[in-house]
């Protein structure tokens, strides 16, 4: 159907449009970030992006990291979390694993075990339940570092998580006595 390259191209468009700049293409999204599939494909095609439902269908269903989300009857569509756009998500608190992990690039790491992470211009700060997904994360910005999160210690201590529809956790802070460095 779609060679690798364009649908890698068409998730990135995807994301910028649905997370971070809905106003670049004319959409809104509502209060929970969704918003009508054929004004999507209607206004990507006005800006010279020739989409079809099919394949939006398979760029949703092939993205590796189940970034987009359609509703139930397939006629709406979000981003299932990275938002810089004030939404809410909807997402029902939960109790998280016993240890979260977040992946960083190794310059980040000595202003995060001062401050804590922040969620700096996103919505929440994004965990991870595998060290191999961290790791990935923090490759994306430098030589990575995995920091160990002592989740359960925040939730008992009255911290809020949430869990994104694709497996993301979400907290809006990490103090930093709740993290260690996988390198110390």
């Amino acid at each position: 159907m779609l060679s690798d390259k364009e649908t890698t191209r068409i998730s990135k468009f995807l994301s910028l449009v649905l997370r971070h700049q809905p106003d670049v293409i004319g959409i809104e999204l509502d209060e929970n970030g969704w918003t009508d599939v054929s004004t999507l494909l209607q206004h990507m095609n006005n800006h010279g992006m020739k989409i079809s439902p099919a394949i939006l269908e398979h760029v949703v269903a092939t993205n590796n990291k189940k970034r987009f989300a359609f509703n139930e009857t397939h006629m709406q569509i979000r981003a299932s979390q990275g938002h810089t756009v004030n939404i809410d998500l909807g997402y029902t608190p939960m109790q998280p694993p016993n240890v979260l992990y977040h992946g960083t690039a190794t310059h980040h790491v000595a202003s995060i075990m001062q401050d804590g992470l922040e969620k700096r211009s996103r919505q929440h700060v994004h965990l991870s339940t595998d060290r191999d997904t961290a790791i990935k994360v923090g490759q994306r910005h430098g030589q990575p570092e995995v920091l160990i999160i002592d989740a359960q210690s925040m939730y008992k201590d009255g911290y809020t998580f949430y869990i994104s529809d694709n497996g993301v956790w979400l907290t809006d802070y990490v103090p930093r006595q709740y993290i260690t460095s996988s390198q110390h």
